[in-house]
């Protein structure tokens, strides 16, 4: 009865001092962001409307971009190395639950022994029947042991040291899947941008098709002229070097194509020009929707990845601080142990060959050359660390969607304005070929106005692809996609 009562206060005092945890409580960070993106006054076509949390590349209408998401989201290699990134977190975190658990195991032993008689022991034993009062009484040397048991222990969690453990591993794992999804939109974003840019090359090789075959045509009027006495060679000289420069030109584009496609590719996780039949034919740069919602900075805390991944962190490197106080107080275990052993085997079951053992162990450290407070402070300047690069991260995120912002803008007006240069280029290079062909213009006009419209047309299609991958940018920066995908 003394010993139940004994056990039973161990127990209820432990259960007492369990419910309480060592070391600071986490409180989420309070990102420090203005009211308003600084761009807001001069950002052409974007809204303060909350930020859509869907599937931002299907507002540019291109089905072939969407399939080619969903197939990066499915086979990307970065992507499915994230996700085992995962599972290994959670995987530590039931490791680190699991100390919190008693343990149990079982065991069984059978041995033979011998004790050397050249020891006090030994000797001891092997005179046992010279002593008056044993005589008969033998000890067998050597003996045999059987055993077959049970151990359990279990390290009560006093001051909280497991959980908070459990608490730091739990953080780990939420910013690994944070770390995953910040991948995720790092694909995504790698996918659109390269589709963009593909789409963008093939244009401007389509531009200087047309205009190599416009050139063409000019040298053949050229070269009538000058058969027909109302020209001079010098035209048909200026005609053909402006075809060839505009062939010329081609190769280089082609090369771009190619390379946009094998990107695609890798980032679908398949061999160089596996996706060439698919791609090689042109189609149009997709173009931005009129007006994109782009929310408010305080949204960025809950919508982008690594913001938050970075809370995770340092919820982490704080629980570690409790950990590491938890390491300065006095642990107490309960053990025991209960089984049959015997001499002979066929005795092992019996009742009398039963045995136990239990009962509490106290471990206090009381030197350890400041080893355990020198890993408080540690663990207490890695949450400062961790602090700041939340900070950091929240700036940064921050200035990239600022930066974003005025990229768009400022390429939404430069391409409105490339495309009324290109409209007045255009009219003012067919009038140019009308007057030379009808004998009223000199041929250095309509070589000034081709040029001048080759050079426009493609600074245009540079400016709407610009405008369309500065939209992926932004969309990026904002952290969205993740979810939808």
């Amino acid at each position: 009865m003394r010993q139940t009562s004994r056990f039973i206060l161990i127990g209820g005092c432990a259960a007492l001092l369990a419910g309480c945890a060592v070391g600071p409580d986490f409180k989420p960070p309070a990102a420090q962001v203005p009211a308003a993106w600084n761009t807001a006054d001069r950002a052409d076509g974007v809204t303060s409307a909350p930020a859509g949390e869907g599937a931002w590349w299907t507002s540019f209408h291109d089905a072939e971009l969407t399939a080619l998401i969903d197939r990066a989201t499915a086979e990307n290699l970065d992507a499915k190395a994230a996700v085992l990134r995962i599972a290994q977190a959670r995987a530590q975190h039931d490791i680190v639950l699991a100390g919190a658990l008693p343990t149990l195991d079982a065991n069984a032993s059978g041995e033979v022994n011998r004790l050397s008689e050249s020891t006090p022991t030994g000797a001891l034993f092997s005179k046992v029947g010279k002593v008056p009062g044993f005589s008969g009484v033998q000890i067998p040397n050597p003996y045999e042991q059987e055993q077959l048991g049970f151990d359990a222990s279990w390290e009560i969690d006093l001051f909280g040291r497991v959980r908070r453990s459990a608490e730091a591993a739990r953080a780990d794992t939420a910013a690994s899947i944070e770390d995953s999804r910040s991948v995720l939109i790092t694909v995504l974003g790698e996918v659109a941008r390269a589709y963009v840019d593909l789409r963008g090359a093939q244009a401007k090789r389509q531009l200087l098709s047309e205009t190599a075959a416009t050139t063409k045509a000019l040298l053949q009027l050229a070269e009538q002229r000058e058969q027909a006495g109302s020209g001079s060679r010098i035209d048909v000289v200026r005609a053909g070097a402006e075809a060839s420069s505009a062939e010329a030109q081609i190769p280089a584009l082609d090369h771009q194509i190619d390379a946009d496609i094998n990107q695609l590719s890798l980032l679908i996780a398949r061999e160089p020009g596996a996706l060439g039949a698919e791609l090689k034919t042109s189609q149009p740069i997709p173009p931005a929707p009129p007006l994109v919602p782009v929310g408010l900075p305080a949204d960025l805390a809950r919508r982008r990845p690594d913001i938050r991944a970075a809370e995770a962190r340092l919820h982490a490197a704080t629980a570690r601080i409790g950990v590491a106080m938890g390491d300065l107080y006095p642990k107490l275990t309960l053990s025991g142990q209960a089984g049959y052993q015997s001499q002979t085997l066929p005795m092992l079951t019996s009742w009398a060959s039963r045995f136990f053992t239990a009962g509490p162990a106290v471990e206090l450290p009381i030197f350890e050359g400041g080893r355990l407070r020198a890993t408080v402070r540690l663990q207490d300047s890695q949450a400062a660390s961790g602090a700041l690069n939340y900070r950091s991260t929240v700036l940064s995120a921050l200035h990239e969607v600022d930066n974003a912002l005025n990229a768009y803008a400022a390429d939404r007006a430069r391409d409105a304005a490339l495309a009324d240069t290109v409209a007045q280029n255009a009219e003012f290079a067919d009038l140019a070929r009308q007057r030379y062909a009808s004998g009223l213009g000199a041929y250095t006009d309509v070589l000034d106005a081709q040029r001048t419209l080759q050079q426009n047309a493609l600074l245009s299609a540079d400016a709407r692809t610009a405008v369309s991958i500065d939209l992926v940018v932004i969309y990026k920066a904002l952290g969205g996609g993740w979810d939808a995908a």
